[in-house]
């Protein structure tokens, strides 16, 4: 921007990150992607499995019977030592090579040099592979302890093989004595569906899934996203863009959702509809309707998809037609027990003040208004 005034910004990224993808998606910036492999070219076969030495073996000698090299990557400089004796013992008839950051300049430069010319059969390194290496003969990748690497990581490392027209294989393996993260496990498995040519999309959304977005209208990786909720601040973001490009400074009314305890279960459980994302889609669509037609539609479809609704499901539409009902009475707040009900209204205030105190009247010593200005109504009800 201070070199060129008239210079719109431009973001390159071989793994769009979830960043630059959160601000195409919001509007902010435009989106091209470009998803067609070069000719002949093989998708990697991925495989994620627990370290195994007679998998590892047979991986290495079929890349070296097939005149192929291999990548054996590890996360931290203190595994090279076990890994290479590792390699020694197990595949003793192969030569390896390991590189790592801390080593001088000069001396890594060698060391690739003899690599790319074939004087090596495996290059054990650390994640200093991961970029800008182009070595259209290693076609076999290993990765050590592949619980412990990011997504996009892991996805940067696989790039490095199948660069050429012949078939790569990546191997990623896992503590065989301990139990990984559920995190961990999530990333392994995306990683695992995600094996066709041109999938660096679909992977970042799974990654900014994963890991959310970070302050996404500043710098830094990691925002107040959390405390907010995702669908919120993203919705609050849209909303905000499309007031800006309709030339709307003051800020919209915003869409309040009223509070209603019953003390009972409303939710959409986990035996009725399995996946999670489809869980949350669900209820975000649910938020967004308005009408008891539209509530209804929306219940009928869940039946023809999901099957008949559980009791929880069905409290669930009830309350989303309450709170449509409060938000147009401006309650805030719905507090209901066996032996009642209270109300609270939004800034304490209601739109006809005189119609709602005759209402109360009515119900003679079956409602009151407390001093704080809550609404209470006396009632034992059965369910």
């Amino acid at each position: 921007k201070q070199l060129r005034a008239e210079v719109h910004v431009l973001t390159l990224s071989a793994t769009p990150i979830p960043r630059t993808l959160q601000l195409a998606l919001t509007g902010v910036r435009e989106l091209s992607i470009i998803a067609s492999p070069p000719v002949d070219r093989l998708a990697v076969r991925t495989f994620v499995a627990p370290h195994d030495p007679l998998m590892i073996r047979e991986a290495l000698l079929r890349e070296r019977y097939r005149g192929g090299q291999a990548f054996y990557v590890v996360p931290r400089i203190e595994y090279l030592a076990e890994v290479k004796d590792f390699l020694d013992k197990h595949v003793p008839e192969m030569k390896v090579a390991v590189a790592h950051g801390q080593m001088p300049p000069t001396v890594i430069e060698d060391i690739m040099s003899a690599f790319y010319d074939g004087k090596y059969d495996v290059l054990l390194s650390t994640t200093i592979v991961e970029s800008g290496l182009d070595i259209p003969s290693a076609n076999t990748l290993i990765v050590h302890r592949a619980d412990m690497f990011g997504l996009a990581q892991l996805y940067q490392l696989r790039g490095r093989v199948g660069r050429s027209k012949l078939r790569a294989y990546a191997l990623f393996t896992l503590p065989s004595t301990h139990k990984i993260t559920a995190q961990a496990e999530r990333r392994l498995k995306v990683l695992q569906s995600l094996d066709n040519l041109g999938a660096g999309f679909q992977l970042a959304s799974h990654d900014l899934d994963i890991r959310g977005a970070g302050n996404l209208l500043g710098e830094e990786q990691s925002g107040h996203i959390k405390e907010v909720g995702f669908e919120l601040y993203q919705s609050m973001l849209e909303e905000a863009i499309l007031s800006l490009k309709a030339g709307i400074s003051e800020p919209v009314a915003d869409r309040w959702s009223p509070q209603i305890t019953l003390g009972m279960p409303v939710l959409i459980p986990e035996d009725y509809v399995q996946d999670l994302s489809i869980r949350l889609s669900l209820y975000r669509r649910l938020a967004d309707l308005d009408t008891d037609d539209e509530i209804e539609n929306f219940g009928a479809e869940l039946r023809d998809r999901f099957g008949p609704l559980p009791d929880e499901v069905r409290y669930l539409f009830q309350i989303a037609a309450i709170k449509s009902y409060c938000r147009r009475a401006n309650i805030e707040k719905v507090d209901a027990g066996p032996k009642g009900a209270v109300i609270t209204f939004r800034d304490n205030s209601f739109a006809q003040p005189e119609k709602l105190v005759y209402f109360i009247r009515q119900h003679g010593k079956a409602a009151k208004v407390r001093p704080d200005m809550k609404v209470v109504f006396f009632q034992e009800w059965e369910t």
